[in-house]
């Protein structure tokens, strides 16, 4: 089941003057404005990321992240050992569950886990015939279940060329730039009881109960807190106290926290005002903190600003041990197989992969400017079209990006 991942099995193909020497100073120039292509030394780490592809474009949009992990790490003396895993439909297929053995083993030994995407596919459409315990997403709660995750990043970044790709207006979208911290472990995706039933009419019912422990507050709040410190110094905290008593208690566990940072501010915000102020003015956002299921609609909400789903990526952290990493898009079966899908969320999130999971900062910027590079030069995939673009597949796409790391390219985003 498990398996090396090749250079070219994804289809993406570097061209042999783009293939790193690891062994030798390289220096030649670059077609793309001239600029001089980085120097390739022996690589002095190593890293084993377990890989699940998955389901649907997640099996498309995976190969290139990795291709840009192999090539932006060895460009920085750094080499990665990919153990290819199953997860999902293709783990029910090949062997009758969703999260076998073997790929929470893989996950475990690794340093860091890379996802694509679980779900339904044109090969499974539907997955109501099957019980439960076997569906494709059980995968993937079992996963984050497995490796204690708790707090899911997802940033909310308009890049400057992409302006026009968003459906709000320019002066809404230009300079947008927060964070997204979902909390991932609990509320009303874990709580019990839930389940179905019948009232005194003899109707049928289903029931789900949101429930949070203080704890469970406290430790995602506090990574909302720090990450605060080291951005814009604010958090709102998003909640339905007026009716939900898990609210309440996320509220004032929220607020008796904030007593640890007086260098924050801290504000309170409904869920339903939240969306209506993502779309009205979301630049006024810098760490957004909230539940486990307002985080899922909201995230989604938020892709919109940045031009489409396909450019949220998310890394899952709090752990004890390797993190989870997974682009926010699902699997997409309207488009699979068709090498239409966006790469970006999936190249995005191995950024996420090197800067939270390993702190490898050196490598996550090159391949953030490598993907502000490939953008400069007017490609764009079908979801994300700006005027005068050149529209490409997910495997193009891939192929420019990997263009781009292969030459110096400037520091365009800040630090």
């Amino acid at each position: 089941m498990s398996t090396a991942l090749q250079i070219h099995a994804s289809g993406i193909k570097l061209p042999l003057s783009f293939i790193p020497s690891t062994t030798k100073q390289i220096s030649r120039v670059s077609k793309r404005d001239g600029r001089i292509r980085c120097s390739a030394t022996t690589p002095n780490k190593k890293y084993t990321i377990a890989v699940l592809p998955g389901d649907g474009i997640g099996t498309e949009v995976t190969p290139v992240a990795v291709e840009a992990l192999r090539l932006a790490g060895s460009l920085e003396g750094i080499d990665f050992e990919f153990k290819e895993m199953l997860v999902g439909g293709a783990a029910y297929e090949a062997t009758g569950v969703p999260f076998p053995e073997e790929t929470l083993k893989a996950s475990l030994e690794s340093d860091a886990v890379y996802l694509g995407a679980v779900g339904i596919t044109k090969k499974m459409p539907s997955s109501d015939h099957l019980p439960k315990h076997l569906k494709p997403e059980v995968g993937l709660m079992r996963i984050r279940r497995a490796l204690g995750v708790y707090a899911n990043l997802r940033p909310i970044t308009v890049f400057p060329q992409l302006l026009e790709a968003s459906s709000l207006k320019r002066s809404v979208t230009e300079g947008v730039d927060f964070m997204i911290i979902r909390e991932l472990a609990g509320g009303l995706y874990y709580g019990k009881p839930r389940g179905f039933g019948m009232n005194e009419k003899g109707e049928e019912t289903g029931f789900c109960t949101e429930i949070y422990s203080s704890s469970e507050v406290d430790r995602v709040a506090r990574i909302a807190f720090d990450m605060a410190l080291e951005r814009r110094g604010k958090v709102c905290s998003v909640d339905k106290a007026t009716v939900l008593e898990s609210s309440k208690l996320w509220r004032r566990r929220v607020t008796i926290m904030s007593e640890e940072y007086p260098e924050v501010d801290l504000s309170h915000m409904l869920v339903d005002t939240s969306g209506m102020e993502l779309i009205r003015c979301p630049k006024q956002f810098d760490v957004l903190l909230t539940t486990n299921v307002f985080g899922d609609i909201l995230s989604d909400v938020a892709a919109m600003i940045t031009g489409g789903i396909g450019m949220l990526p998310s890394a899952c952290i709090g752990g004890p041990g390797p993190q989870l990493f997974e682009p926010v898009h699902g699997s997409a079966p309207d488009i699979d197989g068709e090498d239409v899908a966006n790469p970006l969320a999936a190249v995005l999130t191995a950024v996420m992969l090197l800067r939270y999971g390993l702190k490898e900062e050196a490598v996550a910027k090159r391949i953030e400017n490598a993907i502000f590079d490939t953008l400069n030069e007017g490609f764009r995939t079908r979801d994300i079209p700006t005027p005068g673009a050149k529209i490409v597949g997910c495997k193009k796409m891939g192929e420019e990006i990997l263009k781009s790391l292969y030459v110096r390219v400037p520091s365009y985003q800040s630090n």
